[in-house]
């Protein structure tokens, strides 16, 4: 059998995107912390391209039951590691059960495609978008994938009124904290103030986090996954009552996600504030807040130039109506 299977033809497989030169790529983390660039997509564009596929050995022919390509967006829990919740699956068949006799190339268009979700690789769940080609043959299928990212853009919160929250010990301290909104997009800039009412304790120092709170899981078998993307000492020393702190966290330098919540009734990422103060006997003291993050689209599509030049002499164009009044 194994001199059998020696002889057999194989071949590569190679997924070309169309437009590929001008398309942006991303960079997103793998499981194991390393970063990867990947072509970027966004919800309701098409995806389309060319698979060639390359034989092994000129003048053997590859017999195969069919070709096909998908377009699959997964969910994958690391804590139910043989479960791949798929929530978008498309297929194309690219060839009927046949013989290759040599390199073959095959268009494919995924016309319009749906995204729901943003690519996400976290601590506990991984949700991920690709293509898959597989060449099906009897005893073992040739397979590749690839990887896409996908960004999902929000338009900025009509409502986002600023956050005011007063917090304290009894007869110890009490402060005021203050920050501009409650929706921040990905490179944004958080804006505060934090004023002392009451201080009858010695603080030593206070700092302000970022914290993302990662949930997978549903009742019993939820799990809660907290990381400090960022930490900022916002003063040092003790202050004085009626002194007034300013705050100022500059969001472009984090690797931050849009706030997730629900995500196809598996997961959520949620984002705090945490406001922390450290007395001499380095006794914590915090208050934290969510806050939604959202992304927002880098720029505005231009009009094409030829499309102005239309616009302008459809105007040129129309009869001028003189108003007079009589």
């Amino acid at each position: 059998m194994m001199s059998f299977l020696g002889f057999r033809q194989t071949a590569d497989i190679d997924i070309i995107l169309d437009g590929n030169e001008s398309r942006k790529m991303a960079e997103m983390k793998t499981e194991d912390g390393k970063k990867e660039k990947y072509y970027l997509y966004y919800d309701g564009e098409t995806v389309s391209g060319k698979v060639n596929i390359t034989l092994k050995k000129l003048g053997t022919k590859l017999e195969h039951q069919g070709i096909k390509v998908e377009f699959v967006g997964e969910i994958e829990l690391y804590q139910d590691r043989g479960n791949h919740h798929e929530f978008t699956s498309l297929v194309k068949d690219l060839a009927r059960p046949s013989d290759l006799m040599q390199n073959t190339s095959f268009s494919f268009e995924f016309l319009n495609v749906e995204k729901p979700y943003e690519s996400y690789t976290g601590s506990n769940v991984r949700l991920r978008y690709f293509l898959r080609v597989t060449i099906v043959r009897r005893l073992s299928d040739i397979v590749k994938e690839l990887d896409l990212i996908v960004h999902t853009l929000s338009h900025y919160p009509e409502v986002n009124s600023p956050i005011k929250m007063e917090v304290g010990i009894e007869d110890c301290l009490h402060i005021e904290f203050e920050y501009n909104k409650s929706k921040y997009h990905l490179k944004d800039v958080i804006v505060g103030k934090i004023y002392f009412l009451l201080v009858r304790i010695k603080i030593k120092h206070m700092e302000i986090a970022i914290i993302k709170r990662e949930t997978t899981g549903i009742g019993q078998n939820t799990f809660n996954e907290n990381e400090t993307i960022a930490k900022y000492e916002i003063m040092d020393g003790a202050p004085v009552r009626g002194e007034s702190i300013p705050i100022r966290l500059f969001l472009a330098g984090y690797e931050l996600t849009p706030t997730m919540k629900d995500i196809n009734k598996k997961f959520s990422v949620r984002y705090y504030l945490n406001l922390v103060l450290v007395d001499e006997e380095e006794r914590r003291y915090f208050k934290q807040q969510e806050i939604v993050l959202w992304r927002k689209g880098e720029r505005t599509r231009r009009i094409p130039i030829q499309q102005i030049q239309q616009i302008q002499l459809q105007e040129e164009s129309k009869p001028q109506v003189n108003n007079t009044n009589s």
